[in-house]
């Protein structure tokens, strides 16, 4: 391949290594990470840090159900922000930009006031986005028309909707995407004493049978109350007006207040110092009659468009984060429009690369980032899993595309993950049925078999990329897969398997490891080195193997990998001198 020159700025932002972690990943607060920081061992390794959103106040999904984006100030004090500053590393944050927490000030102040609430159009109720193109099922909630219906995009099985409760006694369905959950607290007889006739006895009675119905997950509507059960209306009453929701509900991008409160919270994360924002869901946001309401054209790159323009008022590079099949050619036209885009083929890739001894599918990628100038952020692990989607190819226009990977060679990515412990999360239609794979759960160390060398291979091929190499922090310290943190957050806990909390101890002993301390080497080059923003240069070869160059000037880092033994050479000057690391 011939050479290619690789610049690495934009708004002043570094071509350095990002950390990626939670507040609270490491100890028990962001102060604790910034220890870990100032460490030696990790002198001069990071240049930037994704932090993510339990940064911000929440209550659901791990941080992407934003409450509000103050600073969570259990976990994170201006005095984190200023000696992050200090250390010369810039931050990167999220914005959810499809949806808020039901706890958000805006959606409890429609529940308080109804159809009085100055936001009672900031959320969408999805009978009155679907009016007079469905039809009411028993309980009152639209079901949209076969042909709408069926182009639906979903993420969970059932209907996107969560029915909230108004001060009217109305109950209102409201878009609903991603995550949800509807609570009760346990009944005494006491909370029916108002109810006429209802003796104590009774509703001692009618407290056991609610909270067993509730147990069990039946629904209470059906409820045989028995000899109570003439009371049954006012009784159901008392206990929905107990109801409890958590939920991300998804904004009304059309209302003006929606567009107040992005330009509101830009302006408050560059205070905080944020350098890149990605963009969470925002794939999702525009909504119409008719589209599969997953990346609508053009609605979506209006509305791309229009929170750029915001993002340059307040200094930002905007990052879209998007998963879609590598056939769908959407990451081009992310690229093209002058965003940067997340690389979630490359960790697929890698693990391909690894597991079956060829760089060929992972050099025909990495030729197209070159060839193309794409601004990428790639990564191994992440808070999330590893995409498996976004391998695969995709009919466009009556037209097949092909992949990345073929099918079978997908799938034995995922056989070979799920062998080695990991989950599966799938995609679903408006039926409930599985439709796809999306992303296999699992630390990126358990899903390489726990191999330290296949590590160090996977992460000295990842500084040799072009692009921003993003480190999970679990990663750094060969995490393993966390079954009983997985087992415990129940159907939506899979991704708990990589979100290990390390504690301060973990980092000491972590660190006299020769493994962990040839990582930040490796990093650290990746880092510092200027060779890196210079010239690549990928020497042909057997595709066993990988041989990559990066020059500027006097500058030099040369990679050459065997795929089969996973032994690798990294030799690279610095002050005129040659250096090896092995």
């Amino acid at each position: 391949m011939s050479s290619k020159e690789v610049r690495s700025t934009e708004n002043n932002i570094p071509n350095g290594v990002m950390l990626n972690a939670y507040p609270d990943s490491i100890g028990t607060n962001l102060s604790d990470i910034i220890t870990v920081l100032k460490h030696p061992a990790f002198k001069d390794v990071f240049s930037l840090f994704y932090v993510l959103p339990t940064f911000f106040n929440s209550d659901l999904d791990r941080g992407f159900s934003i409450i509000d984006y103050n600073l969570n100030e259990e976990l994170v004090s201006q005095d984190d922000l200023k000696e992050l500053a200090a250390l010369n590393i810039m931050l990167k944050f999220d914005i959810v930009l499809n949806h808020l927490s039901v706890g958000s000030p805006q959606f409890q102040d429609m529940l308080k006031h109804g159809e009085q609430s100055k936001y009672k159009d900031f959320f969408i109720n999805w009978n009155e986005f679907w009016a007079g193109n469905g039809t009411p099922r028993e309980d009152g909630v639209i079901i949209p028309k076969k042909e709408y219906f069926d182009k639906l995009f979903m993420r969970k099985p059932g209907l996107p909707i969560l029915k909230v409760r108004f001060p009217d006694g109305s109950e209102r369905p409201y878009w609903n995407t991603f995550y949800q959950a509807i609570s009760y607290p346990k009944f005494v007889a006491n909370d029916f004493k108002n109810i006429e006739w209802l003796t104590p006895e009774q509703a001692k009675i009618v407290a056991e049978t609610i909270n067993q119905t509730i147990d069990n997950k039946e629904n209470l509507a059906e409820v045989d109350l028995a000899q109570n059960n003439p009371f049954k209306k006012e009784i159901l009453q008392v206990v929905e007006q107990q109801r409890t929701y958590l939920g991300q509900m998804d904004v009304n991008a059309k209302s003006p207040l929606v567009w107040e409160f992005y330009d509101e919270t830009l302006r408050k994360v560059s205070e905080f110092g944020c350098k890149i924002l990605r963009l969470d869901a925002f794939a999702y946001l525009h909504k119409e009659i008719g589209q599969t309401n997953f990346f609508n054209k053009p609605g979506t790159w209006d509305y791309l468009d229009r929170i750029n323009e915001i993002a340059k008022k307040y200094d930002l590079v905007l990052l879209p984060e998007i998963h879609a099949e590598y056939g769908q050619n959407l990451h081009n036209e992310v690229a093209n429009k002058g965003y940067q885009i997340y690389d979630f083929f490359f960790p697929g890739l890698v693990i391909h690369s690894i597991e079956n001894g060829t760089a060929k599918a992972l050099l025909a990628w990495t030729k197209e980032v070159i060839e193309k100038g794409y601004k990428t952020v790639n990564m191994l692990g992440c808070h999330d899993g590893i995409p498996v989607l976004d391998l695969k190819g995709k009919e466009r226009n009556g037209v097949y595309h092909k992949g990345l990977l073929a099918d079978k060679e997908i799938e034995g990515i995922m056989n070979k993950i799920m062998e080695r412990g990991g989950r599966v999360k799938n995609l679903y239609d408006p039926e409930g049925n599985k439709i796809s794979y999306y992303q296999v759960n699992a630390t990126f160390f358990s899903a390489l078999g726990e191999s330290e060398q296949k590590l160090l291979l996977a992460r000295a091929i990842q500084m040799f990329m072009p692009g921003i190499p993003q480190i999970w922090y679990l990663d750094i310290f060969a995490g393993k897969n966390d079954y009983a943190a997985a087992d415990k957050g129940g159907s939506g806990g899979h991704k708990e398997i990589n979100r290990t909390t390390l504690t301060l101890q973990d980092i000491n002993d972590g660190l006299k490891n020769p493994m962990v301390l040839k990582q930040l080497e490796i990093m650290r080059l990746r880092n510092i080195s200027s060779a890196f923003s210079g010239t690549i240069k990928i020497n042909a070869t057997k595709d066993s193997l990988l041989d990559i160059a990066w020059t500027n000037g006097a500058e030099i880092a040369h990679l050459k990998a065997n795929l089969v033994d996973h032994s690798f050479t990294i030799i690279y000057t610095k002050n005129g001198k040659d250096y090896t690391i092995k």
